[in-house]
C-alpha cells in the first residue's frame, strides 16, 4: 500500500521559478501514484494543513488514481496553517497496516523529529521536501512589510542590511 501525505497549507502557494510548490507536489504525487498502479499496488491520499483535510482510503485502479489527481489539483483547504507532527500522529491511527508513506511538504517551521521517528517505526516513511530557490534569498528591497501567510502576522524588515539578509539565508538552510 502506498500512501501520499501532501501538504496543502498556504505556504504551498508560493512559487517563483516555473510553478507553485503545490503544483510541483501534485506532479510528484501523480507520478508516484501511477508508478504504484503499474505495480498493482493500492494508493491512498491524505491532504493536510494543520489537520487532515481529506482522506481517500487506499484502492487499486486507474479510476481511483484519476480521482486522487483531481483532488490534488482542485482541493481548497479549510486552514492556512501547518502542523505536520499532529497530522502524522493522526495518520498513524488512521492507517493500521504497514504502508509506504510519502510525506510531501516544504517542512517550513516544523519540529518533527519525534513524530517522524514514531511514524518511521510503523510505516516506511519517505519525506520529500518541496523547495523554491527564492525561499533562501532575501533580496535588497529596503524597508519592506512582510506577512506570514499562515499566521497573518506582519512585520517591517529592513532588507537593505546585509546582516538581515545573511541571517535570513542561514535560517532558511535549516
Amino acid at each position: 500500500t502506498l500512501m501520499l501525505l501532501v501538504d496543502v497549507s498556504l505556504s504551498q502557494s508560493f512559487g517563483t521559478e516555473t510553478r507553485f510548490k503545490r503544483e510541483l507536489a501534485t506532479e510528484l504525487a501523480a507520478v508516484l501514484a501511477f508508478l504504484a498502479t503499474k505495480n498493482n499496488d493500492k494508493v491512498g491520499l491524505v491532504l493536510f494543513s494543520d489537520q487532515i483535510e481529506l482522506y481517500i482510503p487506499p484502492k487499486k485502479g486507474r479510476k481511483h488514481i484519476l480521482r486522487i489527481i483531481r483532488e490534488l489539483i482542485e482541493f481548497k483547504p479549510k486552514s492556512n496553517l501547518t502542523n505536520i507532527g499532529e497530522v502524522v500522529q493522526h495518520f498513524n491511527n488512521l492507517v493500521k497496516k504497514r504502508a509506504i508513506a510519502f510525506l510531501i511538504s516544504d517542512f517550513i517551521g516544523q519540529n518533527l523529529e519525534k513524530a517522524l521517528k514514531i511514524t518511521a517505526k510503523k510505516h516506511d516513511l519517505i519525506a520529500l521536501r518541496i523547495f523554491d530557490q527564492r525561499e533562501k534569498e532575501l533580496p535588497n528591497m529596503g524597508l519592506t512589510l512582510f506577512e506570514d501567510g499562515e499566521s497573518g502576522k506582519r512585520r517591517w524588515i529592513n532588507t537593505s542590511k546585509k546582516r538581515v539578509r545573511e541571517t535570513y539565508y542561514n535560517n532558511s538552510l535549516s
